[in-house]
């Protein structure tokens, strides 16, 4: 890719993310700047936080420029320092400010592109935006009364579909990408490495609203013998009785409306312990990250790694369910994407929901952090799980086949799905 292909790639990618930012923010004031939950910051933060470190990077790291903000006003947009329970107790920035920053600093950032190549930064800031626009739409979810979105695209019919699983032959495969290939990959994906994964099978498709109601109505939520010692725990601490969201009656609440669940669709807002008493309801288990990843990416007759589950032409509406400015604000039904299935005929890896894996967060063999270097090195260890595969509130711009997502095994206020996988035996 030339200078200049680059530059239009990073301008168009900025623009997107920006439509995006905007169109989740366009509420009063009242809306950004109160707390819906305290796992969830301010609408207002997070307005606020995508600037500055816009600014950190592409204008402090890239042009040695001075800060924008006040020292005192800078260091309340840190997310290490400040946990998002006490974040609506900070002096931030008010709405209407916030919007002017944003803009001042894209103004200069815009100024800077067009007389300078793009640097990684730029991929960085487009991806961090992103993904703060997902964290924005759960925070929505979250927001008791009407909602305040409409969605953008809609989603295509399913199509009916076996419940079957593919057997993923055991061998090498390449996992995780180098630079050269996948310039805007985070440090956690590098490098590419070549790794033996043992035969296995793994579902064709994600868990349904209707597989998930049969696992209630066999009191998968009461049986012990399904659940990790720490997940019956917390399922008994936490009272879980079904995915969040869902109602005695039948109905799922979606950004302030009821409606009828649907069976088709896949399941979402599950914490990693219910995935794993799903899986092991299902006879099954979940999959390593590695397993997934191979049944995601590699192309066994090629003997090669794809650079999207269909192959390496780009992403099409037809063939994930990814965002644009809003997005469809649900996952799509199960077999409404036959042309995004990998070599291996899984369908439906990308978008719709994240994926919980079996996999711990570490770090690929050669890990280097990158210029952010606390974005993953402070979470690698057995406290969190990863996720993979992007849900519907995901840019294009911001997943991909070696995209890693992690959580606290309790969270479920996020997109979060399941698939099963199962040994060969």
């Amino acid at each position: 890719m030339n200078a200049a292909t680059a530059s239009e790639r990073a301008y168009e990618a900025l623009t997107a993310s920006r439509a995006r930012t905007d169109a989740i923010t366009a509420a009063d004031d009242v809306h950004l700047t109160a707390q819906v939950d305290p796992l969830m910051s301010p609408l207002v933060w997070d307005l606020a936080h995508i600037g500055q470190q816009e600014e950190l990077w592409l204008l402090r790291y890239l042009e040695r420029a001075d800060a924008m903000l006040r020292p005192e006003v800078d260091g309340l947009y840190d997310a290490f320092e400040h946990p998002r329970a006490t974040r609506p107790s900070l002096p931030l920035l008010p709405p209407a400010e916030a919007r002017r920053y944003l803009g001042e600093v894209r103004a200069r950032v815009v100024e800077r592109l067009a007389a300078a190549a793009p640097d990684f930064a730029h991929g960085l800031v487009v991806q961090h935006e992103n993904q703060h626009v997902e964290t924005m739409l759960g925070t929505h979810q979250l927001r008791p009364g009407a909602s305040l979105l409409t969605p953008t695209q809609s989603v295509p019919a399913g199509r009916p579909v076996a419940g079957d699983a593919v057997t993923v032959a055991g061998g090498p495969c390449i996992i995780g990408v180098d630079g050269t290939d996948e310039p805007w990959s985070l440090d956690n994906e590098r490098p590419a490495h070549r790794v033996e994964v043992p035969t296995f099978r793994i579902a064709r498709h994600p868990v349904t609203n209707a597989q998930w109601q049969a696992f209630v109505g066999d009191g998968g939520y009461d049986r012990p013998e399904l659940w990790q010692p720490a997940g019956w725990a917390h399922r008994l601490e936490a009272g879980l009785v079904a995915p969040k969201f869902w109602r005695p009656d039948g109905t799922v609440l979606r950004f302030g409306t009821e409606e009828q669940l649907t069976g088709d669709e896949p399941v979402q807002h599950v914490c990693f312990w219910e995935a794993d008493a799903y899986a092991r309801w299902a006879g099954g288990r979940l999959p390593t990250e590695l397993e997934w990843e191979k049944a995601c990416a590699w192309d066994p007759v090629a003997g090669a790694r794809r650079r999207w589950p269909w192959g390496d032409e780009p992403w099409t509406a037809d063939r994930a369910n990814l965002a644009g400015v809003v997005g469809a604000l649900r996952p799509a039904p199960v077999g409404a994407y036959p042309g995004g299935a990998s070599a291996y005929g899984v369908e439906q890896l990308l978008g719709d929901v994240w994926e919980w894996t079996s996999s711990p967060l570490a770090p690929w063999p050669g890990f280097t952090p990158m210029i952010y270097d606390t974005y993953s090195a402070p979470f690698f260890g057995e406290d969190h799980r990863v996720l993979r595969g992007g849900s519907w509130a995901v840019s294009p711009d911001a997943v991909r086949p070696s995209f890693r997502n992690w959580d606290l095994p309790v969270r479920r206020q996020i997109f979060s799905g399941v698939r099963v996988a199962w040994d060969a035996a």
